[in-house]
């Protein structure tokens, strides 16, 4: 997957733009895929939009078997935990597209010239075999999350699902985004917005 081209005016990004937001299913999303998802986007405009989720778990294979996989040697001493521990504890489903393309979500103290996307408050976006290699020496970001697959939405589809009630969205930071636990970030998410999920659900059908 080509990274997208940067970089529009700010001016534009805070009036249209949810680049650099955390995007908010609701608890009514018909779609099981992005049930009680936060998604971290990385781009929209009016080409349309991408972005990664970050609090659903790849349950078919962990960061040591996908380092076995892509037959990468970690840097020796390192133990089955912390080869785990470098990519933010989890290999996370980023998306239903292209599920076998992986995405690093990670903060700016790893940057390259050529690969490396920056996309809002210190958040950058790596999509090449390079940094997992990193991470696995022991040199990569400080803060990662790896993601195989991602969300994407079509000119206009994102606004129209919007309009529809599906999406909620909310400023990101660093700390809600490579939070360890991820249970708890759809949580965290909501109250951001001063929301509780329970009482959405409860009122859910109400006029």
């Amino acid at each position: 997957m080509m990274l997208p081209k940067k970089k529009r005016s700010r001016s534009r990004r805070i009036g249209t733009s949810l680049e650099g937001q955390l995007l908010i299913a609701m608890p009514s999303m018909s779609d099981k895929r992005f049930a009680r998802s936060v998604i971290y986007m990385c781009a929209h405009s009016s080409r349309g939009a991408m972005g990664l989720i970050i609090n659903q778990r790849a349950d078919h294979i962990s960061f040591t078997e996908l380092l076995e996989h892509l037959k990468i040697a970690t840097k020796p001493g390192r133990t089955r935990k912390s080869q785990k521990d470098a990519a933010g504890n989890h290999v996370l489903v980023g998306g239903p597209v292209e599920q076998a393309r992986g995405f690093v979500l990670h903060s700016a103290d790893y940057i390259t010239e050529t690969s490396t996307l920056a996309i809002d408050q210190g958040i950058c976006l790596t999509a090449t075999v390079d940094i997992v290699r990193a991470i696995a020496r022991g040199v990569g970001p400080k803060r990662s999350l790896l993601a195989l697959g991602y969300a994407s939405w079509s000119p206009g589809q994102l606004e129209s699902e919007i309009q529809a009630n599906g999406w909620l969205n909310v400023t990101a930071d660093a700390d809600l985004i490579f939070e360890p636990d991820l249970g708890l970030k759809y949580e965290l998410a909501m109250a951001r917005l001063g929301i509780n999920p329970a009482y959405l659900v409860s009122e859910a059908g109400h006029a």
